[in-house]
């Protein structure tokens, strides 16, 4: 086999298709959008639309419900809680509140409140004040001969006051 005879195999590469480039490329003239009407116009996208029928999305039932006053809580891990006390981070001698975690990085923004949940290991006492913990991270935390002392969260009312 030389240079000049490489070449692809049949069928491997394609030929775009060339539309409304006159009546040679078989494609000409209106470029298969048919006579007039909307669909033959440039910029239209009528998606999920049936022809005037009821659309699928209308005609199924609402499911569920989003309650609006639903908290959102930044959720922490006791393992890295226990990651940033090893790190120098967070002093784990003095009491570790929501304005620790945010300051030390572990938490961006505390939102409802923060909630420890129990993925991970902790290895040192850590005294934990939070708006919400897991059964299992309260015993984790227990376990390794901290605690954790859970706060009712701050309203958007309250911090007003």
């Amino acid at each position: 086999m030389k240079l000049h005879e490489l070449r692809d195999n049949d069928g491997a590469a394609r030929k775009k298709k060339r539309i409304a480039r006159g009546p040679g490329s078989g494609k000409g003239k209106m470029g298969g959008r048919g006579i007039k009407g909307q669909k033959s116009r440039s910029g239209v996208a009528i998606n999920g639309y049936e022809g005037g029928q009821m659309p699928l999305y209308q005609r199924l039932p609402k499911r569920g419900f989003n309650k609006p006053n639903r908290k959102s809580y930044a959720i922490v891990n006791l393992g890295m809680i226990a990651k940033f006390v090893e790190a120098g981070k967070i002093d784990a001698g003095a009491p570790v509140t929501e304005e620790v975690l945010v300051q030390s990085g572990l938490v961006r923004r505390k939102l409802d409140g923060v909630r420890v949940l129990a993925k991970g290991e902790l290895t040192k006492p850590v005294n934990l004040e939070v708006s919400g913990a897991s059964k299992s991270a309260v015993e984790a935390v227990e376990k390794a001969g901290g605690s954790i002392k859970v706060t009712a969260p701050v309203t958007a009312d309250q911090a007003a006051e």
